[in-house]
């Protein structure tokens, strides 16, 4: 076994695309469960909107700033819609909506009647709209080394990918350790621990659970962005598996905290390549390809199934405030 290409492989899966986009959406799901107690099961549509704003915006001719607030928009519209006939449900009833959106999302991009929008069952190419974005890049074409890892600069999957993508995520944790300390977030944290007494209050516990539901829809949007970026938008890649991985990402880190989700994310996708990896070492080709990649997905699974047992708050969580089989 090639120990070091397979701690190359980690390495450069911990700092890739899908660990960015996976890092933005649980972030948003944190601002949806962690800090207002939402169960968001949907956070996949907001990603898939986002990804279908920014390409189909690119593609009629946006540029590549238009083009994000597309996105972001398709993600504040699709926040009102699912939040104002839904967020007076109880938790298990919201959950139940949220993932038959995304499920109606899913479906309704890859319907064949918007082939000629949404590309259908087929999707879009990465080559029809990432070319803005690319352009963008004040990098010229190149290909850099930094450690072991070697990309181009600017073509799909890249390091000004990367930086932009990671710039994101600092972004984004940034306003969530604001607003986690501001009058707003403590509001949200009242919401989630008793919005019966946040009522009383005076509170309107309404207002603001779908001021959440919009802030963290957002966050996911531009998961959805980063993640078609590195290759093309296709609905069924960003369907429920999505959603759950989202969740178990968030769970991982822990809910309520500031970082939780961008470690979380690092973790799971670094011990899925690791495990994938030792497999193919171990049986070589006595197993298949998908064969190891199920068997991977297994053993990750178990693994964060025990940590949910005994550490149920997570890798950062505080137990005192936050932990899922105390609620």
């Amino acid at each position: 076994m090639d120990f070091a290409q397979l701690g190359t492989n980690v390495l450069t899966e911990m700092l890739g695309p899908t660990a960015i986009a996976y890092a933005l959406a649980a972030i948003g799901l944190n601002i949806h469960f962690g800090l207002t107690g939402l169960i968001n099961m949907g956070q996949a549509g907001f990603m898939l909107l986002g990804a279908y704003g920014f390409a189909i915006a690119t593609i009629q001719g946006a540029p590549v700033w238009l083009a994000f607030l597309v996105a972001v928009a398709a993600a504040v519209v699709f926040a009102l819609l699912l939040g104002l006939p839904t967020l007076k449900l109880r938790g298990d009833y919201l959950a139940i909506v949220t993932i038959a959106a995304a499920e109606i999302v899913r479906m309704i991009g890859r319907s064949t009647a918007l082939t000629d929008v949404t590309g259908g069952a087929e999707g879009l190419t990465g080559s029809s709209f990432k070319s803005t974005f690319q352009d963008a890049s004040p990098f010229p074409d190149d290909r850099w080394t930094l450690g072991p890892i070697t990309l181009a600069t600017n073509a799909s999957n890249s390091w000004w990918l990367r930086i932009v993508g990671w710039t994101l995520v600092l972004l984004a944790c940034l306003l969530v350790w604001r607003l986690m300390r501001s009058p707003w977030g403590r509001v949200l944290k009242g919401i989630r621990e008793d919005e019966d007494a946040v009522r009383a209050l005076g509170k309107n516990v309404y207002g603001y659970k779908l001021q959440a539901l919009v802030l963290g829809g957002v966050f996911g949007a531009l998961g959805g962005v980063i993640f078609v970026l590195a290759s093309s938008v296709q609905a069924d890649s960003l369907g429920r598996p999505v959603t759950f991985n989202t969740w178990t990402i968030l769970l991982l880190g822990g809910a309520a905290t500031v970082l939780g989700p961008v470690l979380g994310s690092l973790i799971f996708w670094a011990a899925l390549v690791l495990v994938r990896g030792v497999l193919r070492g171990v049986v070589g080709d006595a197993l298949s390809v998908p064969q190891i990649e199920q068997i991977g997905w297994v053993l990750v699974g178990v693994t964060l199934m025990a940590l949910i047992v005994f550490r149920p708050q997570g890798v950062l969580g505080d137990k005192k405030e936050l932990a899922i089989n105390a609620r």
